[in-house]
């Protein structure tokens, strides 16, 4: 995949973070992801995008708060 993927998480584990990553693994997508409980910045970086709720998958100006199934596979496709 030529674009980067990140996915902003409250905790590792958590019901919907832990959701969208075993999605995103499924549908082939490569992500990092950053747990905004141990990072401040990656905090800040939500705050830039006007949210502070997770998971939120960021993929260039693309930001997609939640789990949104149909927005993911789009992900898959490139």
């Amino acid at each position: 995949m030529a674009r980067d993927v990140v996915l902003y998480v409250q905790q590792p584990g958590s019901m919907d973070g832990t959701k969208t990553e075993e999605f995103l693994r499924e549908i082939g997508v490569w992500f990092m992801v950053k747990n905004i409980a141990e990072d401040e910045e990656a905090v800040a970086e939500l705050e830039r995008m006007g949210t502070s709720t997770t998971p939120v998958t960021v993929t260039g100006d693309e930001v997609i708060v939640g789990f949104d199934r149909e927005r993911l596979e789009k992900l898959a496709e490139g």
